[in-house]
């Protein structure tokens, strides 16, 4: 999800473009100071798609399981003939304690010397870190990125050593205290290396490799070098078949989704969880500089990953709560986010701690990983199978994959883990997964400025497989980690990827990614009648809180094995713990947030009902309202959306194709602007909320549990019932403090 090494480079150099503008001889040199740009040639590849063996023999054996769905209606309980006793005294407990994570939260707030903090300000450098961090680009992030570039290059050009660059870095990322000195050394040394290794071998500028990187941002400038597209066999597209509705009460298989773990082994209760370093909740942060400062038991709000015992509970939970499901998958990012102090044997060990948990905590029930973004050391960096090189080649990783993986996955697969990391397998007759390994569309891999055309030839791998599906009238569910639609993945790549879509949309039924740690979804379209979703792509939530979140994770109902199966998603549940009340009571407690369809009041979860839920949170503010709630799993510490939130998140919703905005969200955008009524209605409104803003943060709980009438939904309500039987037993207990200074 997060990119740190980026802010850091493209910040201090982004000072260096200021500081050429008084020297302009910084860019100019004698032709006998130059030194030749490495000519490079990408290496010959033999592989042969037709030969590598496939999984025909389903892995899932049917055990007959059932499930009871969600209830479709949204049953409502009169807070009046409930009894409130219990949970008015945890009321009245948790407005008087000042229990860790309890904060203040203010993201303005700047521990920087003031004429710093002015002098980033003035260069924007705080926004391009926050831009980068987001993936929220804007011409800031571009300006910023060219500068970057083209200097890079021009010390490149000029002669400069390797080790000469890496310094300047360092130097710079010290100086203007962008970071700590350690982070600044990781960050450097880490990626200084493979970042210059690439760029001096791209023969492409600052202009081209900016709009590569950022995207639509950054202008859509030609670049012929990273211009591609992908063959499809001599097959016509079968005829368009409507998608039927699921059949009522036919089996289901209830599936588990798990993303984004990102366990922190390191992870310390009470250290400095308000540290300025990109993750925060570590011995090495030093102590809280106030006791509001401290890292929680169970976790953070802030800058933090998972604790070991927050991975574990859950684990239990889900174990016990969840004993009948069928299968897993598991969409990846199990390191955690010090990007700078990471090594290839550290997420190694990560891998086997987390794999081996996994097996002992769901014996017996297969697992369909896929991977993510942060496993490889560096993170983002993943070269094509064509660099070989000891200190460069991915083969580290992918080769423990295949070994750890296998213990869920036939043997026929380990070709192409060992390949790419991606795969394909029979669940069930009928019914086929295939696992993307979506870094090589992850625009932040440098390896792809070399070349990007097909990566490891996956691409053109996924359409063999599609389309002996369809020969073989399979139904496929895609997984894989980075959403096609996200602007971290290429738009060359992701183009290709929504064509394959499109052209294979009677076989392909769902898809399933992660990386972004919320909860949401992607919508795909007929490239030709954007008024016809073809595809539905699900975004599971995160488990990590990082950042501003609550632990969480989805169980899926799809649609089982009977005659007139669909393989579609009947309905999907999305669970989260209160990470607030979790610390404050030391009393962690799972529970269901909403079940999709009785919250948005959605027939099925069909391509076309999904594309109509859009529609209606562009014209219904208190249906996106719930949404955004569920976006954010009910975190207390969201950020309020304003009109130009609600359009980047319907947007999204409307986006499968990556840096295409305008083509998909021109009517999105044109209702919601139609219903902002100006600004001194916008002006009103925000003076009359930040009047209220006071009264209104002691009763934020009961906010998030009651509805206008004062009433509150079933799940909420039975969460209040856990948390007041929570209150009850540690009451109990004179050995728990609920409240810690």
């Amino acid at each position: 999800m997060s990119q740190y090494y980026f802010p850091i480079f493209l910040v201090f150099l982004l000072e260096l473009f200021r500081l050429s503008q008084s020297h302009p001889f910084v860019f100019t040199a004698s032709s006998g100071q130059r030194k030749a740009q490495v000519e490079w040639h990408q290496p010959d590849d033999d592989w042969n798609i037709q030969t590598v063996p496939r999984s025909v023999h389903p892995l899932l054996e049917n055990q007959h399981n059932t499930h009871r769905l969600p209830p479709t209606s949204y049953h409502v309980i009169d807070s009046e003939n409930h009894d409130d006793k219990v949970l008015k005294r945890l009321m009245e407990i948790k407005e008087n304690a000042t229990a860790r994570t309890l904060f203040s939260y203010n993201k303005e707030e700047s521990h920087l010397p003031p004429l710093l903090t002015k002098t980033i300000k003035y260069f924007n450098l705080q926004q391009v870190a926050f831009e980068l961090e987001t993936s929220v680009m804007s011409q800031v992030s571009c300006t910023a990125c060219k500068a970057g570039a083209g200097l890079l290059q021009h010390y490149i050009r000029t002669g400069k050593s390797k080790e000469e660059i890496i310094k300047t870095i360092y130097q710079y990322c010290v100086n203007l205290k962008i970071q700590s000195p350690r982070v600044c050394e990781g960050v450097s040394q880490l990626f200084g290396v493979e970042v210059i290794y690439v760029l001096k071998r791209v023969t492409i500028g600052p202009d081209e490799i900016c709009s590569f990187i950022i995207g639509d941002a950054c202008e859509d400038i030609y670049n012929p070098y990273h211009e591609w597209e992908v063959d499809f066999p001599p097959v016509p597209k079968p005829e368009i078949r409507e998608v039927p509705l699921p059949q009522e009460g036919a089996p289901v298989f209830k599936v588990l989704h798990l993303s984004d773990t990102h366990f922190d082994p390191y992870y310390a209760e009470g250290s400095n969880a308000d540290c300025n370093e990109p993750l925060c909740c570590r011995l090495t942060n030093g102590r809280p500089t106030t006791p509001n400062g401290a890292a929680g038991k169970w976790g953070d709000y802030r800058k933090c990953d998972t604790p070991q015992r927050t991975v574990d509970h859950m684990l239990s939970h889900i174990a016990e709560t969840h004993s009948d499901i069928d299968f897993i998958i598991w969409t990846g990012d199990l390191p955690p986010h010090d990007v700078w102090n990471q090594t290839k044997e550290e997420n190694l060990k990560v891998l086997k701690e987390t794999v081996k948990q996994m097996s002992e905590k769901f014996p017996g029930i297969p697992i369909f990983p896929a991977l993510g973004n942060h496993e490889s050391a560096p993170v983002n960096s993943f070269p094509p199978p064509y660099v070989q090189q000891v200190d460069s080649s991915i083969s580290w990783l992918y080769d423990e994959l295949d070994i750890q993986w296998r213990r869920w996955l036939p043997a026929s697969v380990s070709h192409t883990v060992r390949r790419g990391a991606f795969y394909s397998v029979l669940v069930r007759p009928g019914y086929r997964i295939i696992s993307m390994n979506m870094n090589y569309c992850n625009n932040k891999n440098w390896w792809l400025l070399l070349n990007s055309t097909d990566p490891a030839t996956e691409l053109s791998w996924f359409i063999y497989e599609l389309q002996s599906a369809e020969f073989a009238n399979e139904k496929v569910h895609v997984i894989g980690h980075i959403p096609p639609g996200h602007s971290d993945c290429l738009k060359v790549w992701s183009r290709n990827y929504y064509k394959i879509v499109s052209r294979y949309e009677n076989t392909i039924v769902a898809q399933f990614f992660g990386h972004t740690h919320f909860d949401e979804f992607e919508v795909f379209y007929d490239p030709h009648d954007l008024s016809r979703a073809t595809s539905i792509a699900y975004i599971g939530p995160s488990v990590t809180p990082y950042y501003d979140l609550n632990p969480g994770y989805r169980i899926y109902y799809i649609d089982g094995d009977h005659d007139h199966t669909t393989r579609l998603v009947v309905d999907h549940e999305s669970w989260i713990m209160n990470l607030k009340e979790a610390n404050l009571y030391d009393y962690p407690i799972w529970y269901k947030l909403y079940s999709t369809r009785a919250a948005y009041t959605m027939r099925s979860l069909r391509p076309v009902d999904w594309d109509i839920l859009i529609n209606n949170m562009t014209d219904n503010k208190e249906l996106f309202d719930l949404y955004y709630k569920h976006y954010w799993k009910n975190s207390p510490v969201r950020p309020e959306c304003d009109f130009e939130c609600r359009k980047r998140i319907l947007c999204d919703a409307k986006s499968g194709r990556s840096h295409d905005r305008k083509y998909f969200c021109e009517g999105v955008e044109a209702k919601i602007d139609e219903n902002n009524k100006g600004w001194k209605d916008w002006l009103l409104s925000s003076i009359s909320s930040s009047g209220s803003h006071d009264r209104n943060d002691n009763n934020s709980d009961d906010r998030d549990r009651q509805g206008d009438n004062g009433k509150v939904d079933a799940d909420s309500a039975y969460h209040q019932q856990l948390v007041a039987k929570a209150l009850e037993d540690n009451l109990s207990n004179p050995s728990v403090q609920l409240a810690k200074g």
